[in-house]
């Protein structure tokens, strides 16, 4: 058996992209935003739909503007309900994608929300350039709209 160099080579680029989401999943449990920042690249390809019913999701495109979104978020919920589980973490080349699970409390009205999530994220030279959330926007809406 021989090993070509491109074999190495997008072993070593996926092997960086796996680091930099556990780093990137590290940082966002521990809500280390100055980690975060670090880790988005300066210019962030994010979609995340936009919901005017929700005070944490909208446009970002910079990596401080995408580490604050967790800062946000952690004003908006209840930490002590907050829960996310990671079924599936795929790697290849520059991009990751993970899915699992989700669901917390919004402070403001005390409603629940809960559903499946997956994230795409995309690193490189070892910063994250593209981070795409799709997860149940009506449940999170609805806990978002007071009674």
């Amino acid at each position: 058996m021989s090993i070509k160099s491109a074999d190495l080579t997008t072993s070593s680029v996926t092997d960086t992209t796996r680091h930099v989401v556990q780093e990137f999943l590290a940082a966002r449990m521990a809500g280390d935003v100055e980690r975060l920042v670090a880790l988005f690249a300066d210019d962030v390809d994010w979609l995340l739909a936009e919901n005017p019913a929700v005070p944490w999701i909208r446009p970002r495109s910079t990596g401080a503007e995408c580490a604050a979104q967790f800062t946000e978020l952690a004003e908006h919920t209840v930490a002590e309900d907050a829960r996310a589980s990671v079924d599936t973490f795929l790697v290849d080349g520059t991009d990751a994608v993970l899915t699992g699970y989700l669901s917390g409390t919004v402070r403001a009205t005390g409603k629940s929300f809960e559903g499946p999530f997956a994230l795409r994220l995309t690193v490189e030279e070892g910063r994250i350039t593209r981070h795409h959330l799709y997860e149940n926007s009506v449940s999170i809406a609805d806990a978002c709209t007071p009674s």
